[in-house]
């Protein structure tokens, strides 16, 4: 089994409102989200206001789950950094939102998810074409957004969200490719799992603050908090991947044992040893060559689920959560920042490590 040093105990945290920062940069974010999506030629118009949540399927008016908005919050606060007003964020703040539900689109395709935050996804709505194409527009709408604010600090953030956009894309590339292996390291998952999440993290949380006219030393070291983040969030995510509530997820129960991925307590518990990781691999091997897996019972999930647990792969999972959020919020330490942007800071990276969706 890999090593991972204990937690360390945090310190009494002041008290931070968390909701309110998401709702801050949900509202500063949308209606400049909802302004570039109105550019796009019909019908992606319409498909992207769907996949937002902001109408359902006929083209009535909805209120659906937008997510979490932890990646605006990021982004508005990172403005703050540098004594900018938090509006000074935005435009990066819908920037990597775009490329964020971009992501989502194809990935959502590619893995051939039917739901997404309880409703049923747009390429088993609108089509695979529509789903791809519209995940094109966004991700050409972000590099938009940031370059027509025509200003040298626009120019730096376009460039990183550009190199955070490639990252991410390799991590969905070797998220791919895992799924058709027998055996991937945890070091592997790892790497795809910091490209696949860590890089837009990283990038949300650097992006207000190079908006702000930051320097590349601080705007590097909220990366680092962002990308340490970015892996605490994925843990978090492979944990209710297998073991979550549907009720609060919006996916199937055992979504990730369906998909056949190679999440950190898949890989964890095959590398731990030992009589459940060796029934585990041998269960899994033989899965990989199943023709009839998609219709396997809930009983047969819950038993692998059952033994990723006994191997040591959910509460590996979960010290590394633990020890992942303690790297960011030591990488703060390097940025000077008033205790306030601080202590927000901190609370959006408690509050990655304890969610439930």
């Amino acid at each position: 089994m890999p090593t991972v040093p204990p937690a360390a105990t945090p310190a009494r945290r002041p008290a931070v409102d968390v909701t309110a920062l998401l709702e801050r940069g949900r509202n500063l974010a949308t209606p400049v989200l909802r302004a570039a999506v109105d550019r796009l030629a019909p019908p992606m118009d319409t498909v992207a206001a769907y996949h937002f949540g902001w109408i359902d399927a006929a083209g009535n008016p909805a209120h659906g789950d937008g997510g979490k908005a932890v990646r605006p919050a990021l982004a508005v606060l990172s403005a703050e950094v540098t004594g900018a007003a938090p509006e000074a964020g935005v435009p990066g703040a819908v920037a990597v939102e775009l490329v964020h539900n971009f992501s989502l689109l194809h990935d959502d395709l590619m893995d051939g998810d039917e739901q997404r935050r309880h409703r049923d996804t747009v390429w088993k709505v609108h089509g695979p074409a529509q789903a791809i194409l519209v995940g094109d527009a966004l991700f050409a709408l972000a590099g938009e957004i940031l370059l027509e604010l025509g200003t040298v600090e626009a120019g730096r953030a376009a460039r990183r969200l550009t190199a955070a956009t490639r990252a991410l894309i390799d991590g969905q590339a070797q998220d791919i490719s895992y799924e058709h292996r027998d055996r991937v390291s945890v070091e592997e998952c790892l790497e795809m799992e910091g490209n696949k999440t860590g890089s837009l993290l990283a990038c949300a949380s650097s992006i207000g603050a190079v908006l702000g006219g930051a320097d590349d030393t601080t705007a590097d070291a909220l990366e680092r908090y962002g990308y340490h983040l970015g892996l605490a969030f994925q843990a978090v995510d492979d944990l209710l991947g297998i073991w979550g509530d549907p009720e609060a997820t919006g996916k199937q129960t055992w979504s990730d044992l369906r998909q056949r991925k190679k999440s950190l307590p898949v890989v964890a518990a095959l590398a731990a040893g030992g009589p459940a990781s060796e029934q585990l691999g041998e269960i899994l091997a033989a899965d990989a060559k199943s023709s009839d897996f998609e219709n396997f019972s809930e009983e047969e999930f819950a038993a692998r689920a059952a033994l990723i647990e006994e191997a040591g792969g959910r509460e590996w999972t979960a010290a590394e959560a633990r020890r992942q959020h303690t790297i960011a919020i030591e990488a703060l330490d390097a940025v000077s920042m008033p205790d306030r942007v601080r202590e927000s800071f901190t609370a959006l990276a408690d509050f990655v490590v304890v969610r439930k969706r």
